[in-house]
């Protein structure tokens, strides 16, 4: 793994950088539209952009990835996404920022792409989990700690943007100094959404419905705070708690969902979601009663993608999963896209506690949609179940797919095969 690892720093340490600024972002320009007067539902309409940005980037990126490289696509995404930001601070309009969201969001959906794809190239089958594992560490602690750079400076003001954009600049050094080639990118077919309706409709609606959850808790999560909490130090720690519990409870939730029957385990994480939800609703804020209950949800909500990653391919032949694999991330898209649109529009026009109400009429849908999946289908036995959960760790991005991407997807499934040896002369390729 350590040899996996040490092929791939430059990789790994840029997109550090990238979650950083990520995650400073998206709460500054929440915070930062409260201030402006802007109401929650052009707010919500303003970051949803944001998540259409990413369901674009899905489609635009491999293709770029494909023609020009991983480096040189890392290279200009993070150029765009460096300019994107500064306009933020020098125009403060809801739909320039708006159109600014959408460019962000492409951006880091090719910032995805390259990581992940480059990651599936380098390691092996034996490390593959681990690795992708600790890229999403990666990720929830670079996204995390970014929260609490908001407290460097006043939100007013245009500093904390060109921190932003200075800390994007910066990730952009370990790719352009990396003396490793490059991975060879290939991108797959994708299998309809009709056909994997009908092979899994509950991990198709269940994909959408989390994608709506997890848009709304980051798209609408600080423009909640930034009215409910007055200290920015709180707005900070009311953020991180959702990454903090999605870390803490990723392993666990992974290593019970290969051991007892997934449904089970999207029910009672569904039950836990709306619990946390309907009690923060309740809560004193200013107390760790409440921070705690956010952890909880941040735990049994973050796992949720993963857990319908894997209960699809429960429900797929090892050559199908690739091809399922941008259709997933199609269905998920959508809901990260209208989950901040709608869940805005009830916290604007009724109470802005509709946030955790939300919240929990999502989670209750897909309590609904799995018990009667249970009522109506019989499940596979836990033995039958594939162990992909660590495997499948990723975000919601995009359909990358590194070159022989069926064979691993076979190879992880029986456990067992071996990587194909790969042509030097087509992998050797420094651009």
């Amino acid at each position: 793994m350590w040899k996996d690892l040490s092929a791939s720093w430059a990789i790994l340490l840029g997109i550090g950088f990238m979650m950083l600024a990520n995650g400073l972002q998206g709460t500054l320009l929440g915070v930062r539209a409260t201030i402006e007067g802007f109401s929650t539902f052009t707010t919500g309409i303003m970051m949803s952009g944001y998540f259409i940005g990413m369901f674009a980037g899905s489609f635009i990126a491999p293709y770029l990835v494909k023609r020009v490289g991983h480096i040189r696509v890392f290279s200009a995404m993070a150029s765009l996404a460096s300019i994107s930001i500064l306009f933020h601070g020098v125009y403060i309009d809801a739909w320039v920022w708006m159109l600014m969201r959408v460019i962000t969001g492409i951006c880091f959906a090719g910032f995805y792409v390259v990581t992940e794809s480059w990651l599936n190239d380098r390691a092996s089958n034996e490390t593959r989990g681990k690795v992708l594992s600790i890229y999403m560490l990666i990720v929830t602690f670079g996204m995390g700690s970014g929260q609490f750079l908001l407290n460097l400076a006043k939100p007013e003001v245009i500093d904390l943007f060109i921190l932003i954009s200075v800390i994007i600049s910066a990730g952009l050094i370990p790719m352009l100094l990396t003396a490793k080639p490059a991975p060879v990118f290939e991108s797959s077919g994708k299998m309809s959404l009709i056909d994997l309706y009908h092979a899994s409709p509950l991990a198709v609606i269940g994909n959408c419905l989390t994608g709506m959850a997890h848009g709304t808790i980051f798209g609408l999560g600080a423009i909640y705070a930034s009215v409910v909490l007055v200290d920015i130090k709180l707005i900070s720690w009311f953020m991180a708690c959702f990454l903090i519990g999605g870390v803490l409870l990723q392993w666990p939730v992974g290593y019970i969902s290969d051991r007892v029957p997934r449904r089970l385990v999207m029910s009672v994480l569904s039950v836990i979601s709306i619990i946390a939800s309907l009690l923060a609703v309740g809560a004193d804020k200013d107390s760790l009663y409440f921070y705690s209950i956010v952890t909880l949800l941040g735990g049994a909500a973050m796992p949720m993608y993963s857990i319908c990653i894997a209960y699809a391919n429960d429900r797929l032949e090892p050559h199908q999963i690739v091809a399922a694999s941008g259709s997933l991330v199609m269905i998920s898209g959508i809901g990260l896209c209208t989950g901040p649109i709608v869940i805005a529009f009830f916290m604007d026009f009724y109470s802005i506690e509709f946030y955790f109400w939300g919240i929990a009429v999502v989670f209750a849908m897909i309590l609904g949609f799995t018990m009667i999946r249970i009522t109506s289908r019989i499940g596979i036995a836990v033995e039958d179940q594939s162990h992909l959960v660590a495997g499948s760790i990723g975000t919601p991005i995009a359909e990358y797919n590194a070159p022989y991407a069926v064979d691993y997807a076979e190879a992880i499934a029986s456990h067992d095969a071996e990587i194909p040896e790969k042509d030097e002369d087509e992998t050797e390729r420094v651009l």
